[in-house]
C-alpha cells in the first residue's frame, strides 16, 4: 500500500477531544460552569487507560476461557477412555476366573494320581495338554491385564492432573472477568459522573455507529480469495457492539472479530491477539496488504484488520461497535499476514 504517513489521531480519542474542546470553552465564555463539571483531559485519559486495562484483561480472559474449554473435552475424552479401559479389564477378568474354573475342575488332584485312576489314560493325557496350553494362555492374559491395570492407572493420574489444571483454568477465568468487570465499571461511573448534556455529547463524538463516513476504499482489491473473505465476514460485522470475551456472530472483542473473520475464509486463527500475532509471517506496515492483521501496542492487546487506503475494521472497545479507524490510531507493533 506504499508508505503511511502519520494520520490524525480519529474514534474516541479525536472526536471525545473535539468534544471537550468545544463544552470547555462553551464553559469559560459562560463563567457559570464548573470547571469540574465539565469532561476534562484527565477524565479522558482516565477512561481511555481504564477501556485499556480492560481489553488487556479480556485477552487474558479469552486464552483462560480457551485453556479451560480445551481441558474439558480433554477430560471428557479421558474419561471416556477410562471407562472402556475399566470395562476391559473387568472382561479380561471375568476370563481369566473361567479359565482358572475350568483348570481346577480339570487339574485339580495331582496328576500321578489322576493318571494312575484314570479309566482312559490316553483321554487324560489328551485333557492334560489341552490344560497346558490353558496355562499358556491363562499366562498371556494375565499379562495383558497386568498391562491394561498399568494403562489404566496411568490414564487417572493424567486424567486427575487435567481435572486439577482445569480447575486452575477456571479460577483464571473467573479472576480476569472479574478484572474486566472492575475497570469498565470504573469506566462507567467516570462516565456517569458528567452531566447528562456533557455525557451524550462525549459519547456521540467517541462512538460511530460503524457505518457512517465510510472510508473511501474504491479501487482496492483484496490480494487474494482467502483475504477477500475475510475482508468480506469482517464488513458484515460493522456496526455490531463490542461484547468482550464474545467471537460472535452477535458481539465482538478486537481478537474475536479477527478469528470470525478469517474462519469465513477457512483460516482458524488463535484467539488472543498476543496469538494471532504470530499466525502467520510479519511484514512492514509500509507493506501491509488488505486482509492483513494490524496488531497494536507493546503487549499486543489489540488487534485489527487493514481494508486498504489507510483504513482498519475492528471492534474497538465496550460500547463502541465494529468500525472502521484509520490504521495510525494507536501505535502499531507489528502487521501479520496469515
Amino acid at each position: 500500500m506504499g508508505s503511511h504517513r502519520r494520520l490524525a489521531p480519529s474514534g474516541f480519542n479525536r472526536g471525545a477531544g473535539a468534544a471537550l474542546c468545544v463544552l470547555s470553552a462553551a464553559a469559560a465564555a459562560l463563567g457559570a460552569v464548573p470547571a469540574s463539571a465539565a469532561p476534562h483531559a484527565d477524565t479522558r485519559a482516565e477512561v481511555d487507560r481504564l477501556y485499556q486495562q480492560a481489553e488487556e484483561a479480556t485477552e487474558a480472559y479469552d486464552k483462560a476461557d480457551e485453556r479451560a474449554g480445551a481441558l474439558r473435552r480433554e477430560v471428557h475424552d479421558s474419561q471416556d477412555r477410562i471407562a472402556r479401559q475399566q470395562q476391559r479389564i473387568n472382561t479380561m477378568r471375568e476370563a481369566l476366573g473361567s479359565l482358572a474354573g475350568a483348570q481346577y475342575r480339570s487339574g485339580g488332584i495331582d496328576p500321578t494320581v489322576a493318571l494312575l485312576f484314570s479309566d482312559d489314560p490316553q483321554d487324560y493325557l489328551d485333557r492334560a495338554s489341552l490344560i497346558d496350553r490353558i496355562d499358556v494362555r491363562q499366562a498371556g492374559q494375565l499379562r495383558q491385564l497386568r498391562a491394561a491395570m498399568r494403562e489404566l492407572a496411568q490414564e487417572r493420574s493424567e486424567a486427575a492432573g487435567k481435572l486439577a489444571e482445569l480447575e486452575h483454568s477456571r479460577r483464571a477465568v473467573a479472576s480476569h472477568k472479574a478484572v474486566v468487570e472492575n475497570k469498565l465499571a470504573k469506566a462507567r461511573q467516570l462516565l456517569n459522573a458528567m452531566p447528562a448534556a456533557d455525557r451524550a455529547a462525549f459519547e456521540h463524538a467517541s462512538r460511530g455507529d460503524g457505518r457512517a463516513d465510510l472510508p473511501d476504499l474504491s479501487g482496492v482489491a483484496a490480494p487474494d480469495g482467502r483475504a477477500a473473505a475475510a475482508i468480506a465476514a469482517a464488513r458484515s460485522a460493522l456496526g455490531k457492539p463490542y461484547v468482550w470475551g464474545a467471537s460472535g456472530p452477535s458481539g465482538f472483542d478486537c481478537s474475536g472479530l479477527m478469528q470470525w473473520s478469517y474462519a469465513h475464509a477457512g483460516i482458524h486463527l488463535p484467539r488472543t491477539s498476543q496469538e494471532q500475532r504470530y499466525a502467520g509471517h510479519q511484514v512492514p506496515l509500509s507493506q501491509a496488504q488488505p486482509g492483513d492483521l494490524v496488531v497494536y501496542r507493546s503487549d499486543a492487546s489489540h488487534v485489527a484488520m487493514y481494508v486498504g487506503n489507510g483504513q482498519v475494521i475492528h471492534a474497538p472497545y465496550p460500547g463502541a461497535p465494529v468500525r472502521y479507524d484509520p490504521v495510525g490510531m494507536m501505535p502499531v507493533s507489528s502487521v501479520t499476514r496469515p
